[in-house]
Formats: structure tokens, C-alpha cells, sequence
């Protein structure tokens, strides 16, 4: 038997998770990338250690996303892009958490809540991620290769040019739109996800 619960955050829980986000990006500002992203992929290493619920795993598979958009030779993101993932990822740095990560069940619960604030704040960038991943799987096999041997094919520069400049248009016809209705992130139910160079394994 399972139940479904549904979390509504207003305006002041909202102002909550944003001051939190605020503090982890003034924490984290000395931080190398690097090293942003080495701490936001040991979230997902304790994640894999504990027993989670299907929700809060979804949302990590969503943040793996985001770590393999700044760690994936082929989609290349430019220095802007990148810093705005990585803004993101900064929260995931920070070791100071609402609810302790080794609590069961609960323990990613918060992570998962910031996780879904950030699929919405980078919505436009992981559709294009996810269609860019989908383009390069389907064409490596067409082409008898692995897509994890791709690596920065010169036959994905043109899909992955278009996916960007769509990624860009979306991005600034929503500028200061704030979070959205919708999650941003597919349901591994009605989505078969593409390779990526992943850390997290959904089980």
C-alpha cells in the first residue's frame, strides 16, 4: 500500500529555502568548482548508502543531472552556463543541514525540496540537456558506438549549437518569471533517461 502527500510551500517557506541557497553561495564562494562539484556528488555517494523513498530519488537523479551537465565533455557548457549550474550546486556543498542526510527516509527530504527549487530554476537547461542526451545515444548507436566514447563528436556541434540557443531564448523570454508551476524534471516512469556520465544509480 503506498499514499501520495503533496507539499505546498508559500511565500515564506519559499523566502526559507532562498535565504538557505543565499548562505550556501556566500559559504561556498572561496570553493572551487572542482571541489563544488565533488561536494554536491558525495550527497548522492550517501544517498546510495541509505534507504530513500521514490520521491526524494527521482529529485536525486534530477541533481545527478545537473553535476553531469558541468562533467560532460560532449554538451560543453561556456562559462556562463556553467557558473549558473554551479551557483546552483553550491547549496548541495554546504554540510549544514535542516535534517540530517542518515536519518531514514526523512533524511533527504530537504534536499530534495531545494533540489525541486533548483530543476525549476534551471528548467530551460536540463530540457536541452536531457534532448541533447537522447540526440547523442540515439546517433551513437546508429553509429555502432558507446555513447559514453562520443565525447565531443564534431557531428553533435550542431544539435548541441541549436539546443543551446533554445536553452538561451527560453531562458531570457522567462527572465524574472521565478519559479514555475511545473517541476521541470520527467518521471522515471514515462522516461527512459539517456546516458549521461551519471554518479547516481536509480535501484
Amino acid at each position: 500500500m503506498s499514499i501520495s502527500l503533496t507539499i505546498e510551500l508559500n511565500d515564506r517557506d519559499l523566502a526559507h529555502f532562498t535565504k538557505a541557497m543565499d548562505a550556501a553561495r556566500a559559504a561556498a564562494a572561496h570553493m572551487a568548482p572542482e571541489a563544488v562539484v565533488a561536494a554536491a556528488a558525495s550527497l548522492l555517494g550517501e544517498a546510495q548508502g541509505v534507504h530513500i523513498p521514490d520521491f526524494v530519488r527521482e529529485r536525486l537523479l534530477r541533481l545527478d543531472d545537473m553535476i553531469a551537465m558541468v562533467r560532460d565533455e560532449g554538451w560543453a557548457l561556456g562559462d556562463e552556463d556553467r557558473q549558473r549550474v554551479l551557483s546552483v550546486l553550491v547549496y548541495f556543498a554546504d554540510p549544514k543541514d535542516v535534517i540530517p542526510d542518515h536519518i531514514e527516509v526523512l533524511g533527504f527530504l530537504d534536499d530534495a525540496i531545494m533540489i525541486e527549487l533548483s530543476v525549476r530554476e534551471l528548467q530551460h537547461e536540463l530540457d536541452a540537456y536531457d534532448d541533447f542526451c537522447d540526440f547523442r545515444e540515439h546517433q551513437a548507436h546508429k553509429r555502432g558506438i558507446e555513447p559514453a566514447a562520443v565525447g565531443r563528436a564534431d557531428w553533435l556541434d550542431s544539435r548541441r549549437e541549436e539546443l543551446m540557443e533554445r536553452m538561451h531564448a527560453r531562458r531570457e523570454r522567462d527572465f524574472g518569471v521565478g519559479y514555475g508551476a511545473s517541476s521541470g524534471y520527467r518521471s522515471q516512469s514515462s522516461y527512459v533517461r539517456t546516458w549521461r556520465p551519471s554518479l547516481f544509480k536509480l535501484r
